[in-house]
């Protein structure tokens, strides 16, 4: 599954989403994964997210893919609503097994299942599971991916290309072994999925005083830089030796031909943060030994600049329809028979 164009988005999408509601503060804008709606004294936060695929744990990853938008807000997610659509009104097992992972999933957020929608549809080749998650600000102020200011430090969690990688190993492990990886290498790639929450870095980066945060979904960590960039009317000067990338996503981007760079990696955080806050910032995440790297630098101007060795290449364009992944199962789902 892959999104529009931003072209497209622009043309047929947004002009049709205005909004004289007083009370919404943040409607629906490009790049920026939610809305915030004055309810009260207090400010709702609400993102949706659907997953379409033969996923292993798709609910599980549902409720972590939609939570960890909320949290990049600065907000804990506390509540979420549910949509799971299976194929044929036969699939029992899989909808059951579905509930379990979002069950699974929601107890690890730890917020609670409100609501929703289950049924069927022969027009569904594979399930498709959507999941609007919901929190407040509670006083907290909003951190948006229009908020990075220059001079500021861009720090990544974890590392690049974690679920993506993750979800070629599970759903296209005989794929994998046909291009030269082990069962060893499968076993590490499956591994990386438990690291798809990023939710507690980006509650504390947010308690810290980050001025920016964009978790990495479709278009990788690049897509997700330059939307940063876009918003924030800055540019980037990037450090590509300072990206942490696993081994076993190394050797995976090398057998399926991808570019880590563009994968879709939930679980990896972007967050700028001002120089007097970046100690506190490095302090916090140590303390609660959650890995993370310093890769470069807001500047003034516009795009990103990612420097590799003697290499320097300007990135500026925003390719919202380019997914990786999307591609990965363009090109092997055919002959995969898994």
């Amino acid at each position: 599954m892959s999104k529009f164009s931003l072209e497209h988005l622009n043309k047929y999408v947004f002009p049709h989403f205005v909004c004289d509601d007083p009370d919404v503060i943040l409607g629906s804008v490009f790049g920026e994964d939610v809305a915030l709606t004055k309810v009260g004294d207090d400010v709702l936060v609400s993102h949706l997210d659907p997953i379409v695929g033969a996923v292993n744990d798709i609910g599980w990853l549902a409720v972590h893919v939609a939570c960890n938008d909320i949290a990049t807000s600065g907000a804990p997610p506390r509540w979420i609503q549910l949509l799971v659509l299976v194929p044929s009104e036969n699939d029992l097992e899989l909808l059951e097994k579905i509930m379990k992972d979002v069950e699974r999933g929601a107890k690890e957020v730890g917020v609670s299942i409100i609501g929703g929608h289950t049924g069927y549809s022969s027009a569904l080749s594979r399930p498709l599971v959507a999941v609007t998650a919901l929190g407040t600000l509670n006083g907290r102020k909003p951190v948006l991916t229009s908020g990075a200011h220059v001079d500021d430090h861009v720090l990544i969690s974890k590392g690049i290309a974690l679920e993506g990688t993750a979800i070629l190993a599970s759903d296209f492990s005989q794929t994998a072994q046909k291009l030269g990886l082990t069962e060893g290498d499968i076993g590490d790639a499956k591994s990386l999925m438990r690291h798809v929450s990023v939710v507690p870095e980006a509650v504390l980066l947010g308690e810290c005083g980050a001025s920016a945060m964009h978790d990495v979904t479709r278009g990788g960590l690049l897509e997700t830089l330059l939307e940063i960039s876009l918003l924030s009317d800055v540019g980037m000067q990037i450090q590509f030796d300072k990206i942490p990338v696993h081994e076993v996503v190394v050797r995976f981007s090398r057998a399926f031909q991808f570019d880590p760079l563009k994968m879709i990696s939930s679980g990896t955080l972007v967050a700028t943060i001002n120089p007097s806050h970046l100690d506190a910032a490095i302090r916090c995440l140590d303390e609660n030994n959650i890995p993370f790297a310093d890769i470069g630098e807001v500047t003034p101007g516009d795009g990103v600049t990612i420097q590799r060795g003697d290499e320097v290449i300007k990135y500026q364009e925003i390719h919202a329809e380019e997914d990786e992944l999307a591609r990965m199962w363009q090109e092997y789902q055919v002959n995969n028979g898994e």
